[in-house]
């Protein structure tokens, strides 16, 4: 009797010795710093790795101890038992329904509702997040994601599970998967790339009667201050592929950071985006000039906050009128000044040309000339493809704007670094095709569309000033950067697929007219001369331009253009011809300097 109540205690403390080894084994292996009502089917390893920490320590100790508590074959199945049981309790929200949804199909025919059959395109981390997330945590609590698979054009994942669903296939697969599957809704979560492919995946997409998705890059969901959705529509930027919007490692920032910065036609779309990226660079102050003045309170609005409410310098004011801006570069002395307050709509100054000049021409002579007195260590120049080759008034401004940046770079004892960044369209921007589609598409239609061979140049408004700055460190003064604007886009198309990523059909349900091409438009634009020479700088996605002419005389040409800004037209004058005649004048005899 003794033996066997010897046996016994050696039972009790052996069982007692292993719950203190499991319940720390577990804690060990992270077991309890876990919400496992929030965890997926993935951790389950967590509780394996406790169960076998526990058992390499509890088989030694029962096979030396002696008299042997408990035969080894109790502890291998007693920690398998365990196991199991931990699991079910663990995961016990997902056993429990699992086995109701069962327990009222069987009895009493109550099947649960069908999701909505998923096929996700792109097997990376950004797919497999997507994945966990509408298995898991859809946005709709009533609404379920059935995910069916993913497609992916590498070889390696072909066939492979991740997160228990299969890669079925490649993109090219997509029309028939979508057909086989069954599937109602497609997810692109693809980052990082290019235009091309994007629109070629888009492409397959759009062969199928599928809804079609994009998931937000995950690195803005964690930086977004308002929540992020799981999913939403593409976007006409998206076309263009997904560019970082990050500093080059190759560019020295230091010329535009702890200065004094003058931004014209801030209110705008480039001058807005300017301010909001121009404040990463801890300016000792950030002027804000324009003659906009509800667009100018929204501005300050959105940036004003304790950081910058010590830098924020909002100046309502006309790039046109000499004594204000004299009081501001008195006041101020701006030190690096970004010129982007300017009439850009082609039409509209084809009927107000005298208005392209006193503002376009004029007001950049006026920044301009004050930045050169006022000592400004640079001074950069918003330019636009339509300079090239003017066909408008518009253009035609530009690029003597173009011009007079060159000969105020010529001028004796100037100072100043004056550049011209010339690039093509941005998405989003007022008068933008993007925003005027999205409006006519909401009203039902039609969308109107200049020529059915009308051909532009895109990019994001994010990006385009990013190289602006870029630009503006890497100047030495007297150069034409031009950015690197990737693919011409037809507009038509673009009209076309905006439509069908709405779920609705072009010509049919949204009619799509074609209005003629308008005064001053050309059907495509181009990005630089036959007379200029396209060279390499630092940046890939900026080149800067060399002209093969030389001997501008800037006096001269200086002069013209006060002629032209103080006077006008005459009556009867073709203003097209005059500024041409003036741009003719300044590319007659002219170099910019090579890098």
């Amino acid at each position: 009797m003794s033996a066997l109540a010897e046996l016994g205690r050696q039972g009790a403390e052996f069982m007692a010795l292993a719950i203190v080894t499991m319940v720390l084994s577990l804690f060990v292996a992270g077991g309890y710093n876990r919400l496992w009502s929030r965890t997926s089917g993935h951790d389950v390893t967590v509780i394996v790795n406790g169960v076998a920490l526990a058992s390499v320590v509890l088989l030694p100790i029962d096979f030396f101890w002696r008299p042997r508590p408990v035969p080894l074959s109790v502890v291998v199945v007693g920690n398998g038992m365990a196991l199991m049981g931990f699991v079910a309790v663990r995961y016990r929200s997902r056993l429990i329904s699992g086995l109701s949804w069962r327990w009222r199909a069987i009895w009493h025919q109550e099947f649960p509702q069908q999701g909505t059959r998923v096929l996700i395109v792109g097997a990376g981390d950004a797919g497999q997040a997507t994945a966990w997330r509408l298995k898991h945590r859809a946005p709709d609590h009533e609404h379920r994601y059935d995910v069916v698979g993913y497609v992916d054009d590498d070889p390696e994942k072909l066939h492979m599970y991740i997160e228990g669903c299969q890669v079925l296939g490649t993109c090219a697969d997509i029309p028939d998967l979508v057909k086989k599957r069954a599937v109602e809704l497609i997810v692109i979560a693809i980052h990082k790339i290019s235009g091309a492919d994007f629109r070629a995946v888009l492409a397959q997409c759009e062969k199928t009667d599928a809804r079609i998705k994009l998931v937000p890059d995950l690195f803005a969901q964690m930086d977004a201050k308002a929540g992020v959705p799981v999913l939403r529509d593409i976007r006409a930027e998206d076309l263009l592929g997904r560019q970082s919007v990050g500093w080059h490692e190759g560019v020295d920032a230091s010329p535009v950071s702890g200065k004094v910065i003058l931004v014209t036609g801030a209110a705008g779309s480039i001058g807005a985006e300017l301010c909001r990226q121009l404040l990463r660079y801890q300016p000792v102050k950030l002027i804000m000039l324009d003659n906009n003045e509800s667009g100018l309170h929204d501005l300050v609005t959105e940036l004003l906050n304790d950081r910058t409410r010590a830098v924020l310098v909002p100046y309502l004011a006309d790039v046109t009128q000499r004594p204000a801006l004299n009081r501001l570069f008195a006041q101020f002395r701006p030190q690096v000044i970004f010129h982007s307050a300017a009439y850009k709509h082609v039409p509209m100054l084809q009927y107000y040309p005298a208005e392209a000049v006193r503002v376009n021409v004029g007001g950049s002579q006026q920044v301009a000339g004050l930045a050169r007195d006022y000592g400004a260590e640079r001074f950069v120049l918003i330019s636009t493809d339509k300079a090239v080759h003017s066909t408008s008034v518009m253009g035609a401004s530009k690029r003597l704007c173009e011009l007079l940046m060159h000969a105020l770079a010529q001028q004796p004892g100037n100072r100043t670094l004056f550049t011209s960044v010339r690039f093509g369209n941005v998405l989003g921007s007022r008068g933008s095709v993007v925003p005027t589609f999205d409006r006519q598409i909401d009203r039902g239609g039609p969308v109107t569309v200049t020529d059915r061979e009308m051909m532009r140049y895109f990019m994001t408004i994010p990006e385009a000033v990013n190289l602006v700055i870029h630009a503006a460190c890497m100047t030495t003064g007297d150069d034409l950067f031009m950015l690197q604007m990737g693919e011409e886009v037809r507009i038509i198309e673009l009209a076309e697929r905006m439509i069908r990523l709405r779920g609705l059909r072009p010509y049919t349900d949204i009619p799509i007219v074609i209005t003629g091409v308008r005064p001053g438009e050309k059907l495509r634009e181009e990005l630089y001369a036959e007379f200029e020479t396209m060279l390499p700088t630092v940046h890939p996605s900026i080149v800067q331009l060399a002209s093969q002419r030389n001997g501008l005389q800037p006096t001269s040409f200086n002069d013209q253009l006060t002629a032209l800004f103080t006077q006008g037209f005459a009556e009867g004058e073709d203003p097209l011809g005059v500024l041409s005649g003036l741009i003719s004048l300044g590319e007659r005899e002219m170099e910019f300097n090579e890098m």
